[in-house]
């Protein structure tokens, strides 16, 4: 029985034993659990404390700093307020001053006014004493007085009335003709065109008097064969080794000559080679004539030109107009026309074209009676070509009137062209006799001491007597001069007259 007891008491007890034990670690273990979320409790409810301090420690510190700069705000508004109450006291002050000052002046004004009005009615009192002392010593009424003072007036006044004139005309010639002047001159010496030989013949040279028999040929056909194929006319006479080849036309001119010079070289001179030479130096004058025609108008820059009218050019490289390559002469006239109207803000390119086609009727192949203005200008409206371009080159020798600014350009580039110092030939005689003429009408005037042609003929230079003639009149004697030129002389262009009238006065120290 005992034994059954224990076998269910222990048991019974352990069980009891190992739950006191299991409760009491579980109790342990809440407990220690407990104590921890105390800690932890109160270790937050510390950082909150510390938290909550600091976070009022800097809204304290903001809130100060927020006074600080409201009051420093505050104080330089203040100080703005002050600068500008201190201002508007100064500007009142002085305008109070200027408004002292200003009555001041009023009233200073109102006093000499007065005494001015004063002074004007004593004036007039003593002018009227005068008027009446004077009437009695002169004898003269105050109409005649009057009649006389305006007589003398009247003189001053042309004399100073001819001096404003003269000055106006001297600052109107400076100033409206400067710019012309140098764009004139601009263009004349920006080129330089060859004189050459104004002829309508030229020489073969041979290499022995034996050739003029050969090419006479058997009862002359060589020469008849070559002067009818080049229709010029040959001519042989005792001049030693030389041929003379004479016609009008430059072109065929041109191809007789060159082909004679071949048939020389060759030798072989017989209708048959002479016709074969002729055409094939017919075809190369041709070709040169179209790369003279292309090669102008390369040089002025003008395009877009039909094969007539570069050939109608090239044929002007074989003419001479008094010495004046015609084709040379078309192209300085272009490049003139063409600094000339960018000068003066026109058409620059149509002012070149037509300048350039102005004497292109020259070389025209045409038996027309009419002149080579008409006929260019027929050529140029065939060509469909401007209305201005075809009315200037029909008017640059004024056979119609100019339309336009650029056919009045072209008149003036093709006159600085032809008639400028150098560009023509003229014989010497007649050049120094010009001159001699020239300097002979101006010592033919009174008071001129001494008379210079120059600048080839373009101007003359007169040195009057200062004793004998005045400023106003050297300006009557000039014009005087220049009339009497007009009268007595022919010459192409304008020649300028210049009056030269100083004092000199020396004195030497010893």
């Amino acid at each position: 029985m005992w034994t059954w007891i224990v076998y269910i008491i222990l048991p019974l007890a352990g069980l009891t034993f190992g739950w006191t034990i299991r409760w009491l670690y579980a109790r342990f273990q809440l407990t220690a659990s407990e104590q921890r979320a105390e800690r932890i409790k109160q270790d937050a409810i510390k950082e909150a404390e510390a938290k909550k301090k600091e976070i009022l420690l800097e809204a304290k510190e903001q809130v100060i700093r927020e006074r600080n700069q409201q009051e420093r705000e505050t104080r330089e508004r203040r100080a703005e307020l002050q600068r500008y109450e201190r201002r508007v006291v100064q500007k009142e002050e002085t305008i109070e001053k200027k408004t002292t000052q200003i009555e001041k002046i009023e009233q200073q004004y109102a006093d000499k006014t007065r005494q001015l009005s004063d002074r004007e009615a004593e004036l007039d009192k003593e002018e009227e004493r005068y008027r009446k002392e004077l009437e009695r010593i002169s004898g003269l009424t105050v109409d005649e007085a009057k009649a006389l003072i305006i007589a003398d007036l009247e003189n001053d006044a042309k004399h100073d009335a001819q001096a404003l004139v003269n000055k106006i005309e001297q600052e109107a010639n400076l100033t409206a003709e400067k710019k012309a002047k140098d764009i004139l001159v601009s263009s004349i010496q920006r080129l330089a065109t060859e004189v050459t030989g104004d002829v309508t013949v030229a020489t073969v040279t041979l290499p022995n008097d034996e050739m003029k028999g050969r090419i006479i040929g058997r009862e002359g056909r060589n020469i008849r064969t070559l002067e009818t194929l080049t229709g010029v006319d040959i001519i042989i006479d005792d001049t030693p080794e030389a041929v003379v080849i004479s016609c009008f036309d430059p072109v065929r001119r041109e191809i007789a000559r060159v082909s004679l010079e071949r048939l020389i070289v060759d030798g072989r001179i017989h209708p048959a080679r002479i016709e074969e030479v002729v055409s094939k130096v017919s075809k190369d004058i041709s070709q040169k004539i179209f790369e003279e025609g292309e090669k102008v108008l390369f040089d002025v820059g003008i395009h877009n030109i039909s094969q007539d009218a570069i050939r109608a050019l090239g044929r002007l490289h074989f003419r001479t107009s008094y010495g004046q390559n015609v084709l040379s002469h078309s192209r300085e006239v272009a490049i003139i026309a063409g600094v000339l109207a960018a000068e003066l803000g026109v058409n620059r390119d149509l002012a070149k074209r037509a300048a350039l086609l102005h004497d292109i009727g020259k070389g025209a192949e045409s038996d027309s009676d009419l002149n080579h203005a008409e006929i260019g200008m027929d050529m140029a409206r065939k060509m469909g070509e401007d209305p201005r371009i075809i009315n200037a080159v029909g008017s640059h020798h004024n056979d119609i009137e100019p339309s336009c600014i650029e056919s009045v350009l072209v008149q003036i580039a093709d006159a600085i062209s032809a008639a400028r110092p150098g560009a023509r030939k003229e014989t010497l005689d007649n050049y120094i006799k010009r001159l001699e003429n020239l300097e002979g009408i101006a010592t033919g005037f009174n008071g001129v001491d001494k008379a210079f042609a120059i600048q080839a003929g373009r101007e003359l230079r007169i040195i009057v007597n200062n004793e004998t003639v005045n400023d106003d009149q050297s300006r009557y004697l000039a014009r005087d001069i220049a009339k009497k030129i007009e009268t007595d002389l022919r010459y192409p262009g304008r020649i300028k007259v210049t009056i030269i009238r100083e004092t000199r006065i020396t004195e030497y120290a010893r």
